[in-house]
């Protein structure tokens, strides 16, 4: 629902961020706000893929992340 409601303020583009398990939300997210709550307003744009490396010392472990972008059309 934030990103309905920050398309609906007048928002050009929203930019989702997760990482780890949370991928796949993202993902969720994206899709149902491009084709219920909008489906002929917003399109896709960026998608950017990564890993950032969480932890100290010997306890360190890589945990991958995306940023996906939507476009107010």
């Amino acid at each position: 629902m934030a990103c309905v409601i920050q398309f609906n303020q007048g928002a050009k583009e929203v930019i989702i961020v997760a990482r780890g398990r949370a991928i796949s939300k993202a993902v969720d997210v994206a899709e149902i706000v491009r084709q219920r709550f909008l489906p002929e307003g917003v399109k896709l744009g960026k998608i950017t893929t990564g890993t950032e490396i969480i932890g100290t010392g010997d306890d360190k472990r890589n945990v991958s992340t995306i940023e996906i972008q939507l476009l107010k059309a």
